[in-house]
């Protein structure tokens, strides 16, 4: 989990709080220095301070960088007999450096794994106390001669920020796998959607031509004479462009297969001729359709022709009525044939899935079933806008 690839543009936009609140607190607490050596713990807050800002592109290595500066920082100014000021503690740290700390802490609680996460958090704690007890000598000489300061309420108010910085890592924590959880849930629906998508334009646009080229074969078998041979061309050359439509949206995104032309009585008519039934058509179109909602009804009067091809025999009628009045466009494709036997080609029984599906898809409804005496009926109704 550690963010190592976190650029700096994001670590700007990340960090920036953190940045103007620990520059605001030091320039706040120089304010505070004394004595000329004094100044000599402005390098060491300023390198601690940095490092907690950019804590979040590697946390574990800004755990131990910040072990170390805080460590040399408290050691330098014990040498030099000056105390860090103004002191947060008993002694060892000023607002800054805590603040500092705590951040770094968040973060890493927050990004790296379980083990870094202790081990870091625990440096980190280990250096602070370090500070105190190295700067002790110096304050205790110059300031707890008078009074005993209590350590039971430092070590308290110590905590404190302590559980608040550990509870605020493990809450950023919670939220960041709970959004990559829902993001993979929301990929996982999306990929799942696309491929039914496909498999819905697979089987309706080309097993529809598949299917005619199975029929037109078997006609050639049973009659000689027929010359079948430019039909089942024609019906190779659209299953071909079809497959290149279904390629493309693999490749490149696009769509997987042409938009219905401006007239949707002009394309179900031509789906009625290029079927080869008796199809009896019937129009009563009041509202406007529109592009995406006429692409699937040529869908679904494509795929109920083509299960009358596959299923039905002794078909003397198909009868497809569509018609459209108070927002909601009816489709009814009937016939009159008989079960067969064995369905043309076999049947691989996701047809009235498929179409179910894009009448739910497009908040309408859809059911099929046989019709008395012999046949089979297909209805959908399916909202215009």
């Amino acid at each position: 989990m550690e963010s190592t690839d976190l650029n700096w543009r994001l670590l700007a936009k990340r960090q920036w709080p953190l940045a103007l609140s620990l520059t605001g607190i030091t320039v706040a607490e120089f304010g505070s220095i004394g004595t000329a050596l004094g100044w000599w713990q402005v390098p060491g807050v300023l390198v601690v301070c940095t490092i907690a800002v950019l804590a979040p592109r590697r946390p574990f290595d800004a755990a131990l960088a910040l072990t170390f500066a805080i460590v040399c920082t408290a050691l330098y100014m014990r040498f030099l007999g000056v105390a860090i000021e103004p002191h947060f503690f008993l002694s060892g740290a000023d607002i800054a450096i805590t603040g500092a700390a705590m951040a770094t802490i968040a973060v890493l609680v927050r990004e790296a794994s379980t083990w870094r996460a202790v081990s870091g958090t625990v440096l980190v704690v280990a250096a602070m106390v370090t500070a105190e007890v190295l700067g002790w000598p110096v304050v205790s000489a110059t300031e707890y001669q008078d009074w005993t300061p209590s350590s039971t309420s430092y070590l308290f108010g110590a905590t404190i920020m302590f559980v608040l910085a550990v509870g605020t890592g493990l809450y950023f924590r919670a939220r960041d796998d709970e959004r990559a959880s829902q993001l993979a849930a929301s990929v996982a629906a999306a990929q799942n959607a696309e491929r039914m998508a496909l498999a819905r334009e697979l089987h309706d646009v080309v097993a529809h031509y598949v299917t005619a080229i199975v029929v037109h074969a078997q006609a050639g078998q049973l009659n000689r004479e027929v010359d079948v041979l430019p039909s089942i061309a024609a019906s190779g050359a659209e299953a071909l462009s079809a497959m290149r439509r279904l390629v493309g949206t693999l490749r490149d995104g696009e769509a997987s297969s042409p938009a219905a032309s401006s007239s949707l009585v002009d394309d179900v008519e031509a789906l009625a001729a290029e079927s080869g039934l008796p199809v009896r058509l019937s129009f009563d179109l009041r509202d406007a359709v529109p592009q995406e909602l006429a692409r699937s009804v040529l869908r679904l009067v494509q795929e109920s022709l083509t299960n009358t091809v596959k299923h039905a025999a002794a078909v003397s009628s198909v009868d497809v009525s569509l018609s459209s009045q108070d927002g909601v466009l009816r489709l009814e494709v009937s016939d009159d044939g008989i079960a067969s036997g064995v369905p043309v080609g076999g049947s691989g029984g996701y047809g009235l899935v498929g179409m179910r599906e894009r009448a739910e898809l497009l908040g309408g409804t859809f059911s099929a079933g046989r019709r008395e005496p012999t046949g089979w009926t297909v209805r959908a109704e399916l909202p215009v806008s």
